[in-house]
């Protein structure tokens, strides 16, 4: 392979940033991309009055809501490094949008929210991480609060999520006294004055701890307790090793006040420094490396109408290997045929940009008008797909009502493109071709009912039903299968593969459905 294409690799940083709601991610996002220069304010989010930003949080329920419910892509550059972050939604019902967006990123940035500590959806993303063997960085936030004690902070990440941490920067003070952070693994002091909006100026830099000057700054306490914390730090704690890092056995740890740009500038510099280059992935037949010479990718997402004046469909394919080119035949595996793409697109927030080519480690958007579903791969001509992209069996389920006959095309698009994004699954059961919507959580519903309706124009109502688990299944035994197709026939549909799904009014009933049918096989995840 060429040395461009080694060195366009080496340069990549592709990377998710995940948290409990409220812990500030969406806030770390937008700052990373003012340092990066791809926007020029901040604040987006809350203020209407700032045009000029762009915001990872675009969809209009996202707005109204203050919360992310779509996973979105944006790319900068910053100091010779190409960086992508994979914002993903921090709420628990969108955790499989969630899942799947870690399937495409080689490392992560775990935010915590320093009043609360860790918090329940916390664990769950680390569980995730820790499956894929995902390096993890944790960033400590809202420092500019009075929150929990670093040390007892520290005791608590390594306790609850079973990880051994190594603070690289260390606050000076925190809620009211909060002053900056020192950084342990430059040996460099930064003070900054609280900005919401710009990149703060940078007061001092200060080199040596024993400086006097420090006690001038920040005063006689602080400046002592920050020389005590330093000596303590590198007492207890080893020298930051990398390897263990990019193992994921050893998270590095900083400090910082995302919303007055606190911390962030020591984050995103080692970050880039530290975080790995795009990894292989594995498929059912074999290891992909990142430096071989022909292209292959995988859909890990689909977004419907990311412009609400063109209903357009794109699929986020992130690139494991090769070159990808514009305009060039690939080969679609799952469907065995060939497809080009004259507009594959990269994306800053909802800025789209045609490129021309792209590298290992970057997503592109292509434009779709119904090839794609998640997980599918694309090739120069070989045929494998790509492992680890699931979808999992719902727990909540509601039929689909339309209230507007008159809009039964468009509810019937609406509906089948939404659930193709991954939003939540579609099922048909008979007779009478019901449509029955199933989520990990109550907040899909909303979704779906606002994004029919201003998408699609199509007006619909759920109604709940009992169901409390669904599963795939099969069996080798023929007969078995139409016996139990008989028997369970009110509780059976099929999803939008055609596979066939049985429906549970409880646990407990689907662990008496099993040991009634032992040559029945019940699959939890779509990949059996």
């Amino acid at each position: 392979m060429n040395s461009i294409s080694q060195a366009e690799i080496q340069k990549r940083r592709t990377f998710g940033i995940i948290s409990h709601p409220d812990a500030g991610k969406t806030t770390l996002t937008e700052k990373f991309l003012l340092f990066g220069g791809a926007i020029q304010t901040a604040g987006a989010v809350k203020s209407n009055r700032i045009k000029k930003a762009a915001t990872s949080d675009f969809m209009e329920i996202e707005k109204q809501r203050g919360i992310s419910v779509a996973t979105s892509v944006m790319g900068f550059n910053y100091k010779n490094y190409k960086v992508n972050i994979l914002d993903t939604p921090g709420h628990k019902d969108f955790a499989e949008d969630t899942y799947r967006t870690l399937t495409a990123v080689d490392s992560v940035i775990l935010v915590v929210d320093c009043v609360k500590g860790v918090e329940e959806q916390t664990r769950k993303l680390m569980e995730v991480c820790r499956m894929r063997n995902t390096p993890v960085i944790v960033f400590i936030n809202k420092l500019d609060r009075e929150g929990k004690d670093p040390y007892d902070l520290l005791e608590e990440i390594e306790k609850e999520l079973n990880i051994h941490t190594r603070p690289l920067t260390w606050p000076i003070g925190i809620g009211g006294t909060f002053k900056g952070v020192y950084n342990l693994y430059e040996k460099q002091l930064n003070l900054f004055q609280a900005d919401k909006t710009k990149i703060a100026k940078e007061i001092v830099a200060i080199n040596d701890l024993e400086d006097n000057i420090l006690n001038d700054l920040v005063g006689d306490k602080l400046a002592n307790k920050l020389r005590e914390d330093a000596e303590l730090i590198e007492g207890i704690y080893e020298e930051f090793n990398h390897e263990l890092y990019l193992e994921s056995y050893l998270a590095p740890v900083f400090f910082g006040s995302a919303i007055n740009n606190f911390g962030i500038q020591e984050l995103l510099d080692t970050f880039v420094k530290i975080a790995p280059e795009p990894r292989g992935r594995e498929t059912e037949n074999r290891l992909v490396k990142p430096d071989e010479k022909n292209f292959t990718g995988f859909i890990f997402k689909i977004h419907a109408n990311l412009d609400p004046n063109h209903r357009d469909r794109i699929a986020f394919c992130r690139i494991v290997s090769g070159k990808f080119e514009r305009n060039k035949f690939y080969h679609h595996t799952r469907l065995n045929k060939k497809l080009r793409f004259s507009n594959p697109t990269s994306f800053m927030a909802n800025d789209k940009n045609v490129i021309e080519e792209a590298f290992p480690g970057d997503v592109v958007g292509l434009y779709d008008n119904g090839n794609f579903k998640i997980g599918d791969t694309l090739t120069e001509g070989e045929n494998f797909l790509f492992k680890g992209i699931p979808s999992f069996s719902p727990e909540i389920f509601k039929v689909l009502e339309n209230k507007d006959p008159l809009k039964t095309k468009q509810l019937e698009k609406g509906i089948t493109q939404l659930t193709d994004e991954g939003v939540a699954q579609l099922f048909t059961q008979q007779p009478g071709n019901v449509r029955i919507v199933g989520t990990v959580g109550e907040l899909q519903f909303d979704v779906i009912q606002f994004r029919l309706m201003h998408e699609y124009g199509a007006a619909c109502a759920f109604s709940q039903l009992s169901y409390q688990k669904a599963s795939w299944f099969t069996s080798d035994d023929k007969i078995e299968l139409e016996r139990f197709n008989t028997i369970k026939k009110y509780n059976i549909a099929t999803d939008k593969d055609g596979r066939q799904v049985f429906f549970a009014d409880s646990i407990w009933s689907l662990k008496m459905t099993q040991d009634t049918f032992p040559k029945i096989n019940f699959h939890f995840t779509s990949e059996f």
